[in-house]
């Protein structure tokens, strides 16, 4: 298996995505729905992130941070108010990454309309799916790339993103769910031989 694909599997089930930095964990899946390219603007808008607001090191001080102040450095409101909201609904389960671990094992994709982070309005499938993940959950997220990479190799075919979801989770294709996610964007964005 590639190496990169390894290191971000690993990541996530660890919870160590962005060296356990869960406000950065937060911002990451605000702003990936954006259709924007993961590996050209958001990972090195995400890694910028802890530099621009030093002061951004919590899930409190990231839920009660001024978002005017924060749409300076990346402009979408809706990415702000997902990684906010999702923030303040975190403190309820703890703090830091903890807090992202306990809800991601409680979180279930079947019900994820009724979760309270699956109601905060801009948050969908994906990013739901994807704040799991980085909580250590071994699932996918049923994003354009990751279906599209998918029903190419395997052939597979699915009615919604529910049962995508459950028919990869069912599939023997050598890799895990996860691995598949990471490994269709990997492949599809050409960064499975670049170096990092």
């Amino acid at each position: 298996m590639k190496p990169k694909l390894v290191n971000y599997t690993k990541e996530c089930l660890e919870s160590r995505r962005w060296n356990g930095n869960v406000v950065q964990m937060l911002v990451d899946a605000s702003i990936t729905s954006l259709g924007m390219s993961y590996f050209g603007v958001i990972v090195p808008k995400v890694r910028e992130f802890p530099r621009a607001f030093p002061e951004i090191n919590s899930l409190k001080a990231l839920a009660d941070a001024n978002t005017e102040k924060l749409r300076g450095f990346f402009k979408n409101k809706r990415s702000w108010h997902v990684a906010q909201s999702v923030a303040a609904v975190l403190m309820k389960y703890g703090s830091g990454v903890s807090a992202l671990r306990k809800w991601a094992s409680q979180a279930d994709h079947h019900s994820w309309r009724n979760d309270e982070i699956g109601q905060i309005n801009g948050v969908g499938i994906n990013t739901f799916q994807y704040l799991r993940m980085m909580g250590g959950v071994n699932t996918i997220m049923p994003d354009g790339i990751v279906k599209r990479y998918i029903a190419r190799e395997y052939g597979l075919e699915w009615s919604d993103d529910i049962d995508f979801i459950d028919k990869v989770h069912e599939m023997q294709a050598g890799y895990s769910p996860i691995e598949l996610c990471w490994l269709s964007w990997l492949v599809e964005s050409k960064e499975i031989d670049k170096e990092f």
